[in-house]
């Protein structure tokens, strides 16, 4: 994985728990394909995103800490992921509807031209 490709994965990690949508939005592609993890499938465009994010944030705190960064053989970034869910007053969940918990995940991304166009998570229980 290319230097770039890395630190592209970090600014992203670390814009998302800081509430940076505009510092996470300019490292997608104009029609960026980004998983829900909420409600499933997927939101398509740099301000679909932005509203998934802003009615997330509305109900949760989510922090996620990536521990390990690969590269697979046909060029996809792949992170393991903590995934942290807390209340609006920084409390873990307890009864949540939907299905943001606390677990590790797997991101999964593919970049093109410097930006990144797909974005899915996958279980690893």
């Amino acid at each position: 994985m290319s230097e770039a490709h890395t630190q592209l994965i970090k600014r992203i990690y670390d814009r998302f728990n800081a509430r940076d949508i505009d510092g996470v939005l300019t490292e997608l592609a104009d029609d960026v394909a980004w998983a829900n993890g909420m409600d499933g499938g997927h939101v398509h465009g740099r301000e679909a995103v932005r509203d998934y994010w802003t009615r997330q944030w509305a109900v949760i705190s989510p922090h996620v800490e990536p521990v390990a960064i690969q590269t697979r053989d046909d060029g996809v970034i792949t992170v393991e992921v903590i995934q942290s869910v807390f209340d609006l007053e920084g409390r873990p969940l307890t009864e949540q509807t939907h299905a943001l918990k606390d677990k590790t995940v797997l991101h999964i991304f593919r970049i093109e031209g410097g930006k990144i166009a797909r974005f899915d998570i996958k279980d690893t229980q």
